[in-house]
Order: structure tokens, then C-alpha cells, then sequence
């Protein structure tokens, strides 16, 4: 019998590089191979150990061969008091080889006698394994996830979320760093700092006699933009101009013929229009834009300070002037034409038609703040990634793909729903449409929504914006998209040669109705393009 020749593997392990990553807890490492594992090996060099930012090596004994690794098991095990640990990454270079394992980890051990099992970097579908190890890890990993990250019902008529009353029930691995809470904490605290110094310069200040007035509590916007914004918000072109390249740039729409519910005439609108044409010929040649919030129509209106607020749900009619740009001609303030609801021109009495623009751009507001920012963007990445940490292992290419884009998701949305949109947020004490009308608001939308509006290329299409002109929103998202689609289409077909082989990927398939199904319940229409 010949003796068994004992082999060191070594083993390179990285620590977090925010605060608080470091630990002075023991932490004991075993490799798993497809021959064996080695012994549980406490990592201790001379000196201190898991400081933060430290990559240091260290000697793993094994008896015999390992073969290929799949696995390296970590553990934690408190040393003196209890001292969470963030680990980046573990490296492996075997014994008489020139290649390495790498087992990336990037997430917190917490508590005592923690235990995480890493699997080597490799991106791997689940047919890609076929050892019976490897399947196990993947099918525990998902299992212990999906006890973690749950579902819930937020509100009745909008997609679900996490299942967290707040940003302190979330687990460590999907909180802010300590480094990106206090900058956000920070910032919250100076913004509440300057909103009470303007509120004292206002109590105290003279009253406001001039819409200058209003510099003197934004004495902190001196951008170019703002500067511009400040100087230009009351011209018809800037206004048009907003609806292009501004905060909330996806409603506006081609206008092919005028709602029956916005009586506008050729004649009423004539003197806004070159003198060769006439409004039905500009319909007919794609000029005519359409600004249409009926979703805000009905909505409750806030009560602040014991005072009704008002909400409007304009229509608001617009011209691609071949000089000026795009340009309003034509406002209603609510959907239902009457005697008490005119329409404004840009021929009426200047401070009329200049309030009705602002009570589009108060309208336009609360579309943006609910619809296209809470609803569209948070709410909409929510759902996508609660069912990516619930259905995809982090050895899945798909996974991989997503996991830096979902980055601190989680927090930030339950920090938006306990502070800006909860019964005392401030949505309730400062927006028109915050209490009831919110959640109603963003229920309409909610029943529409569609995963084509979600793309760019289908979204301009339908609303028929392809051509219009200074539309720099559209031409910079579609290059962004394109960018996008390319990197991503080239890195999924590295792994899927056919859509036989997504449908046949089961967690792929779980992902898909964890989304479709649990997330975005009630909106069947969602996945068809």
C-alpha cells in the first residue's frame, strides 16, 4: 500500500470593502470536490484577519485529490461578541495547476454558526448540471430564498411586492451599505434642514407680491438648467419643449383626430398655425399632438392643512410649428366639455392662458411622480426582483445578469412606501393627489399596463412620435436600448441556442410566472407584445 500523499490547496479569500465588513468572529473553510472534501480548516493567519478591504491567503489541507471543485463551505462562528462578516470572494488554486477556482459570495454571514456554500463562478443553466451535489445546492439555495423574500399584497390593484413593513425587516444582503445610508440619510436631513429654513424665510419674509418671489426660496437652484427654467417656463415654446426632453417625457401621443370631448375648431386655433395650412390639413399631415390626462379625471382631490385641494385632468393640444417648435394651441382643463369648463387659447388674456398651462404642468406632475416614477419604475424593477432572488440560483446566467442592476431596490422602495407614501408621507401632506387619490391613480394605470409600453421601440411606434422633431428623449433611448438589447441578447445567446431551450429551463420558467403571474396579478395582458 502506497501512503496517501496529503495536498494544500490555497485559498484566497476577499472582505468587503464598506464599513463594517471586517470581522474578528472565526471563519472555517471546507472544499467540496467531485472526490471528496477537505478538512474544515479555520482561517488564522499572524496578525488580525477579515479586516476590511483585506484579500489574504491561507492553507487548506486535504488527504486526498479533490478533482474538480464545486463547492467551498464557509462558516462563522462567534469569536467574543457577535460580528457580521461581508465576504466579496473566494479563490482556489489547486495544488500542480495553473488554473484557479474563483466562488464569488458578495453577501453578509450573519449571526453565529452561520453557514454559506458557494458555488464555483461558472455561469450554468440547470441542465448544465449533472452531478447530483450541484443540483441540490441550486434546489436549497431557491428554497431558503423563497423563505426569505415573500410576496405581498401592498394594496389591492397594483403589482405586489416585498414582504417587509419596512427597510429594517429586509435581510442584510439587499440593505443599503453603511456608506450609501448615510449619504441618503444625509441628504434626506439636509433637504428637511433647507425646506424649514424656507419656511421661516417665508413667515417672516414680506409677502409675495411677483412670481420673481419664488427665488427667494429656491436660492439653492443656480444649474444652467435652472437658471434657463427659471428665465424661459412662461414661453409657449419651453412648455412644448418640456413635453419633449422634460421630466416625463412618454405621454406625449399623435393626434390623428380630436376626441370627441375637446371641441377645438380650425378657426379657434387658426392664428396659432402657419397662414398656408389649416388645422385639418396639419391632422392629416402628423403636426397635432395630444396631451390627454383623463387618468386624473375623478381622482379624489388631497385635503392639506384643512384646505380641498384641486386637481385638473387637462387635454392639451399641440402643434409642431415648423419655426417655433412644438408649441400649445389649444387647453381644456377637464375631461367633460361645459360652461364651466372652457377652453383656453393662446389668444386669451396672457395670465389666463398662462395659468391654464400651469395647471397642465401641475397635472403632468402628479402623472410623473405616480405613474411613470413610482408605478413604471419602482413598483415595475420591484416585481422583477423579488422574482429573481426568489426563482433564479446565483449560478444562473440570467441571474448574473440582473443582480447589479437590482442593487438596493429593495430598501429603497420600502423607504419610499413608510416615508413619502404612507398615511402621514409626505405625499399626504404636500401633493394633491396624495391620500386616497394615490392609490387610485396608480390602480387606472395599473390596469393598462402592458409589457410592450415598456419598451421603447413599441412605445414611440404607438404613440406615433417616430419623426417628431427635437425628440431627443426618443432618439437617446433607443440608442440606449440598442446598446442594451445587443449586450444582452449576446450574453443569453452564449447560453439558449433556441427558445425551445428557455422553455425547457424550469427555473426560467418559474422566474417568468413568479413575474407574470405572482407579481403583476390581475393584469393578464401584461406579458403579450
Amino acid at each position: 500500500m502506497f501512503p496517501s500523499i496529503s495536498l494544500y490547496y490555497t485559498v484566497t479569500v476577499a472582505t468587503g470593502t464598506s464599513e463594517y465588513s471586517g470581522t474578528n468572529n472565526y471563519i472555517y473553510l471546507t472544499l467540496v470536490g467531485e472526490r471528496g472534501e477537505s478538512e474544515r480548516t479555520v482561517l488564522d493567519n499572524p496578525g488580525l484577519d477579515f479586516c476590511r478591504g483585506a484579500v489574504d491567503d491561507y492553507t487548506v489541507k486535504s488527504a486526498a485529490d479533490l478533482g474538480p471543485l464545486i463547492l467551498v463551505r464557509l462558516e462563522k462562528q462567534r469569536y467574543w461578541v457577535e460580528d457580521n462578516w461581508f465576504c466579496r470572494y473566494v479563490k482556489v488554486s489547486v495544488p500542480g495547476e495553473r488554473c484557479s477556482y474563483t466562488f464569488p459570495c458578495y453577501r453578509w454571514l450573519v449571526g453565529d454558526k452561520v453557514v454559506v456554500e458557494l458555488r464555483e463562478g461558472t455561469a450554468k443553466k440547470i441542465s448544465d448540471d449533472t452531478l447530483p451535489l450541484e443540483r441540490s445546492h441550486r434546489t436549497t439555495e431557491l428554497l431558503e430564498r423563497q423563505k426569505i423574500y415573500r410576496w405581498l399584497a401592498w394594496a389591492p390593484g397594483i403589482p405586489k411586492c416585498i414582504d417587509a413593513k419596512s427597510e429594517a425587516d429586509l435581510p442584510q444582503d439587499v440593505r443599503f451599505d453603511n456608506e450609501k445610508r448615510s449619504d441618503f440619510e444625509g441628504s434626506l436631513q439636509y433637504a428637511l434642514l433647507e425646506l424649514s429654513l424656507k419656511k421661516l424665510a417665508i413667515k417672516f419674509g414680506k409677502s409675495w407680491n411677483d412670481l420673481d418671489d419664488f427665488k427667494r426660496i429656491f436660492w439653492k437652484l443656480r444649474s444652467p438648467i435652472a437658471e434657463y427654467t427659471m428665465n424661459h417656463w412662461k414661453e409657449d415654446s419651453f412648455f412644448g419643449y418640456q413635453f419633449l426632453n422634460g421630466s416625463n417625457p412618454r405621454m406625449i401621443t399623435r393626434c390623428k383626430e380630436l376626441p370627441s370631448n375637446f371641441p377645438v375648431t380650425g378657426d379657434m386655433v387658426q392664428s396659432s398655425l402657419i397662414p398656408t395650412t389649416t388645422l385639418k390639413e396639419e391632422l392629416k399631415k402628423g403636426n397635432i399632438f395630444l396631451i390627454d390626462h383623463a387618468v386624473m379625471d375623478g381622482i379624489p382631490a388631497n385635503v392639506i392643512r384643512d384646505k380641498a385641494q384641486h386637481i385638473a385632468a387637462p387635454l392639451c393640444l399641440l402643434y409642431e410649428h415648423p419655426e417655433k417648435g412644438l408649441i400649445p394651441i389649444a387647453i381644456q382643463l377637464e375631461q367633460k366639455p361645459d360652461k364651466d369648463t372652457p377652453l383656453f387659447l393662446p389668444s386669451d388674456p396672457p395670465l389666463a392662458w398662462l395659468l391654464a398651462k400651469m395647471w397642465v404642468r401641475h397635472s403632468e406632475f402628479q402623472v410623473f411622480q405616480l405613474l411613470s416614477h413610482l408605478l413604471r419604475t419602482h413598483l415595475v424593477v420591484e416585481v422583477i426582483c423579488v422574482a429573481t432572488l426568489r426563482q433564479l440560483p446565483a449560478v444562473h446566467p440570467i441571474y448574473k445578469l440582473l443582480a447589479p442592476h437590482l442593487r438596493y431596490t429593495l430598501e429603497i422602495n420600502c423607504r419610499g412606501r413608510t416615508q413619502l407614501l404612507s398615511p402621514d408621507g409626505i405625499f399626504k401632506r404636500v401633493v394633491s393627489t396624495g391620500g386616497d387619490g394615490l392609490l387610485i391613480l396608480a390602480q387606472r394605470e395599473y390596469k393598462v399596463l402592458t409589457y410592450r409600453s415598456l419598451q421603447p421601440k413599441f412605445d414611440f411606434l404607438d404613440r406615433g412620435v417616430t419623426k417628431l422633431r427635437d425628440y431627443f428623449y426618443r432618439d437617446h433611448s433607443l440608442m440606449l436600448w440598442d446598446v442594451i438589447q445587443n449586450f444582452v441578447s449576446g450574453i443569453v445567446s452564449l447560453y439558449y441556442k433556441s427558445d425551445l431551450e428557455v422553455e425547457q429551463d424550469s427555473e426560467i420558467q418559474a422566474w417568468i410566472n413568479d413575474v407574470a403571474v405572482e407579481g403583476f396579478v390581475d393584469v393578464p395582458q401584461f406579458g403579450k407584445i
